[in-house]
């Protein structure tokens, strides 16, 4: 049975990109060595080696599948097949802010984008992240 989706971003910088998840967004990781003993629960471990890569626990998460062609209020909509992570929040105005605090940086001002308003999160040595306020309903919480 599957247990939970294994999300990757490839980095031009792992240390910069791991060290943004666990100073900036603060998630919760386990560091895992590359010779497959036991990953080692909060470690603090980071050195860019492969030996210590850092695993994060990106809390709920959802699926959602689109299509590569669409129309939408008369207009199409075409994207390439590919596969992308957002992040979702309940207050985009408040988790800015937070972030903000924190160091994170963003890709220019909120919009509107129809199924919620979001901003391109920048994530160092990688491609940006959405991070948006959702107006669609949340798989995420259909077991609460």
């Amino acid at each position: 049975m599957i247990t939970a989706i294994h999300n990757l971003i490839y980095s031009d910088d792992a240390a910069a990109t791991r060290a943004f998840f666990k100073e900036v967004l603060r998630w919760p990781h386990v560091s895992d060595s590359s010779d497959g003993s036991a990953p080692l629960e909060g470690a603090d471990v980071d050195d860019g080696a492969p030996e210590s890569w850092l695993i994060f626990d990106t809390g709920p998460s959802e699926l959602g599948v689109h299509p590569t062609v669409s129309t939408h209020g008369g207009r199409e909509y075409r994207s390439e097949r590919h596969h992308s992570i957002s992040l979702m929040c309940d207050d985009l105005a408040a988790t800015m802010a937070e972030l903000g605090e924190r160091g994170a940086e963003f890709a220019g001002e909120p919009v509107d984008m129809g199924f919620g308003i979001g901003v391109n999160l920048k994530v160092p040595g990688a491609d940006d992240m959405l991070l948006y306020q959702p107006r669609h309903a949340v798989a995420y919480r259909a077991a609460e």
